[in-house]
């Protein structure tokens, strides 16, 4: 047995803390500008989204982005701007994404981050909404002959540095009396080019991520997500603390996305249901009733237009990693509240 390499939980959150300490000087004067004004005056929003993650945000060979994050950003700007295209993605790491977020780089984070104490509370980070409720694995080679999460004792395994992620492995494996040896990554695309050069026996992360990476291999059947899911991973896109009136933008653009798959609002039958739909809910939110907007310092269609980018929650999940996509991912406790799941958006009233 090779000796305990996984860091003790304090030596594990040590990165995270160093993060806050180092932007918390710029807080304040982050907290002090009003991102909705700087976004309307640039004339394109500037999004924070994963280096590259298919399903979730990617960019093509014409350096197109797409996935279920970018349709998130696209949903803002369109709110916000009045057009969906008026987006530009800044690809952060693990690392460099809270940097960029509270430095003014970025004016929303939309890259499958954890909503934490730390993050929310030491960061001074505000998460609107959860738009993804994720949990951490571990994928190996099928040739492997491991079946079992449990099976990993004395095994390497890749993992992002500075992350979440990084401390759940600490944990977990101290919790089951594991050992494991760290081979740190500073991206998801480094991560796979370690596991498949042999680098590490597993890779971790959400297992979204783990289902995203598996599907771009040339040969997915070969590798294996484990059973274990470890951790509790909700993910929500994060705006600076202090900017109240963008916090509100931002969240409920996403509670108006999953309150249209609710209510039964597409982008096919947008336009007629704002017309003719009885629900006051549907008609507040789409501005045919109520000028909800005004509040937020926004028109009356802002969240019909947000609506109209790429589609409700349902919608956007189908179209990017839900079960008829090479990513296959079911919608579990993504599902409406109504169907069994966890998605909930207030009300509209």
């Amino acid at each position: 047995m090779r000796d305990k390499l996984f860091p003790a939980p304090a030596a594990a959150m040590a990165p995270l803390m160093a993060v806050a300490l180092a932007i918390g000087p710029a807080a304040a004067v982050a907290a002090d500008g009003d991102t909705l004004a700087q976004v309307r005056e640039r004339g394109v929003l500037n999004c924070g989204v994963n280096t590259g993650l298919v399903g979730f945000a990617a960019p093509d060979a014409n350096g197109n982005w797409s996935g279920f994050d970018v349709a998130i950003c696209k949903a803002v700007a369109a709110a916000v701007l009045g057009d969906p295209s008026k987006v530009k993605y800044v690809p952060t790491t693990g690392q460099s994404r809270f940097v960029a977020l509270e430095s003014g780089d970025v004016d929303l984070l939309a890259r499958n981050s954890t909503w934490t104490f730390q993050r929310d509370i030491a960061m001074k980070f505000d998460f609107t909404a959860v738009n993804y409720y994720d949990g951490q694995g571990f994928m190996v080679r099928k040739e492997l002959g491991v079946t079992s999460a449990m099976d990993l004792d004395d095994k390497t395994i890749c993992v992002q540095s500075d992350t979440s992620t990084e401390m759940n492995l600490a944990d977990w494996f101290r919790a089951n009396n594991l050992t494991y040896q760290a081979v740190q990554v500073d991206s998801n695309s480094e991560g796979e080019q370690q596991y498949m050069a042999g680098a590490c026996d597993a890779y971790t992360t959400d297992a979204s991520g783990l289902a995203a990476t598996r599907a771009a291999f040339a040969d997915p059947d070969s590798h294996v997500i484990l059973p274990e899911i470890i951790s509790k991973e909700p993910l929500a896109p994060a705006v600076r603390h202090g900017d109240d009136n963008w916090g509100d933008i931002v969240r409920w653009t996403i509670f108006a996305l999953i309150s249209a798959e609710e209510y039964g609002v597409t982008s096919a039958n947008l336009e007629e249901l704002s017309k003719s739909s009885n629900n006051p809910d549907v008609q507040r939110m789409l501005g045919s009733a109520e000028d909800y907007g005004a509040m937020l310092g926004l028109d009356r269609e802002w969240a019909k237009r947000a609506i109209a980018a790429s589609g409700n929650y349902g919608e956007i999940f189908a179209a990017n990693i839900g079960e008829q996509t090479p990513i296959g991912l079911p919608r579990g406790l993504n599902a409406l509240w109504t169907q069994g799941g966890l998605m909930y958006a207030m009300p509209f009233r």
